[in-house]
């Protein structure tokens, strides 16, 4: 039987590696979820007197503790790679690589009984195999209270794609892309940054770097629906400096819709907000934009709807537009009441907070003369889809009920992944499907068969050139010096595009 070393194990010892669904008889542990309910019921008498101590004090049930959405915080944190100090017990890297493989050949049930039921390792310490610090609220508690976030921990690496071994050279992409005919394109605002449109989260050149000097304490909140709705002047304070007012494309969007004339291209999903996708000549039957666009703004109380265009010149000087049908509709209804108490301006009794100054200025800008009863005319947003709305409808029906099944190449350009559910695209697909990420920044919390790092627009260029298709575009001057390449030190299939240096393209 094969054996898996384990350094933390007792004496040395090492764990069989049996593959799952083994016909050998033996008894399987107790689950993770068993042991947490076991757990939490030896706690019950202690809690019930903490509830019962809480409400004669008037302790309000909000303030309880939620420990799955506490755990799920925690483990959201625990994306990035962790690197424990000697002083920590935890396990090696290599000790984690084992204890994952150990996993995934034999299952999460007896997974837990060769590793803690036989006392090999604390769950505590097994957190650590799988990338997350053991939560620094839980120091002192005993080893159980480790195994939900254990469980979660597990639960992640099972679900998280394995990279496909076959695919590791700049030769199998441009294979694959000769060899696929329904390609799924994700792409983020890393293809645009070329035409000097900024993405959101880079460092000092990044949208969101650019807004910190709102006092907002997110930048983030520019963008979410409560705050809009509570004060949209926030809002278009900043719209101008987001809108698409370029007027042509990249090459990366040139090389999308080469994809497209070549009968390749099943659906592109974009983050983008700028709609030139349509302006590349993308078949709008097969591109779903998953954040909305510009091209069209509707009233937030009506739902009147008009070409975004319409707005344009409100947003550049920092105007609220207001619907056209409310301001009509207002009108008719001031006519005809004839008494009415006037709005209060100013900021009242609020005056000093932050949010009330918010709230009231917007109130102040407000065109309406008439009587409270009057409703107030409704503010035009444009059609992009804020934090808090819900994607469009389009989305998940394209990508469950067609593309699914039919895709058979997934390439993800220029975006970080960080915004859900975009992001959990990548788990949607069947594993078999292959995956390409392109983008001038590494992401270590998806597994991509092949990473290429650098420009988005070198890279498709150089794709291009090497599968022998013409990507025509102004920026890709004909006789261009091929960008170095050279593959990432440590690395089987991550390839680093330029770097400064132009010269001979290195070869797989």
């Amino acid at each position: 039987m094969a054996t898996i070393p384990i350094a933390g194990a007792p004496n040395g010892a090492e764990l069989p590696a049996r593959a799952v669904g083994s016909d050998e008889e033996e008894a399987f542990p107790i689950p993770i979820a068993s042991v947490e309910e076991e757990f939490y019921e030896e706690d019950d008498e202690d809690g019930e007197e903490e509830d019962n101590e809480g409400q004669e004090s008037g302790a309000d049930e909000g303030a309880d503790w939620d420990v799955s959405s506490v755990f799920d915080e925690w483990l959201a944190q625990s994306t990035e790679p962790v690197v424990f100090g000697p002083e920590e017990d935890a396990v090696t890297a290599e000790e984690g690589r084992n204890l994952r493989d150990l996993l995934r050949s034999v299952g999460e049930a007896r997974f837990i009984e060769e590793t803690l039921h036989a006392g090999a390792f604390t769950a505590k310490k097994l957190l650590t195999a799988f990338g997350v610090r053991p939560p620094f609220f839980l120091d002192g508690s005993p080893d159980m209270a480790y195994l939900p976030l254990l469980g979660m921990a597990i639960t992640r690496d099972l679900r998280a794609r394995q990279k496909l071994t076959q695919y590791n050279t700049l030769d199998d992409v441009v294979k694959l892309l000769k060899g696929s005919s329904n390609i799924i394109v994700l792409t983020g605002a890393g293809i645009s940054t070329s035409l000097g449109i900024p993405d959101f989260r880079s460092k000092g050149s990044g949208l969101y770097s650019r807004l910190e000097g709102l006092g907002l304490s997110d930048p983030q909140e520019v963008f979410d629906l409560d705050v809009f709705r509570e004060d949209p002047t926030i809002f278009y304070s900043i719209a101008g400096r987001i809108l698409p007012t370029v007027d042509r494309i990249s090459p990366t969007h040139a090389f999308i819709e080469l994809l497209q004339r070549k009968n390749k291209l099943l659906t592109q999903y974009t983050q983008n907000i700028d709609n030139l996708e349509i302006k590349a000549g993308i078949n709008p039957e097969k591109l779903i934009q998953c954040h909305g666009s510009f091209a069209s703004a509707s009233c937030v109380q009506c739902g009147h709807k008009v070409p975004g265009e319409t707005i344009f010149p409100d947003m550049i000087k920092g105007i609220v537009p207001k619907c056209g049908t409310c301001l009509k509709h207002d009108a008719n209804n001031c006519n005809n009441n004839k008494v009415g108490k006037k709005r209060k301006r100013g900021r009242g009794s609020g005056e000093g907070a932050p949010g009330d100054y918010r709230r009231k200025r917007y109130d102040e800008s407000s065109d309406d003369e008439c009587g409270d009863d009057i409703p107030q005319a409704g503010v035009m947003k444009p059609d992009i889809i804020f934090f808090g709305e819900q994607l469009p409808a389009t989305f998940n029906k394209r990508l469950v009920d067609h593309d699914r099944a039919l895709c058979d190449l997934f390439i993800c350009i220029g975006t970080s992944l960080k915004v859900a559910p975009v992001s959990e695209i990548i788990g949607i697909l069947p594993p078999h499907v292959p995956q390409i990420y392109i983008s001038k920044t590494p992401v270590t919390h998806v597994s991509f068969d092949v990473e290429l790092i650098g420009s988005c627009d070198d890279v498709v260029a150089e794709l291009s050139r090497r599968a022998e298709w013409e990507l025509k575009h102004d920026m890709i001057p004909e006789g261009q010096e091929k960008v170095k390449i050279r593959l990432e030190e440590g690395s089987a299939s991550r390839w680093i595009f330029g770097e400064g240096e132009k010269g001979e393209g290195e070869g797989e």
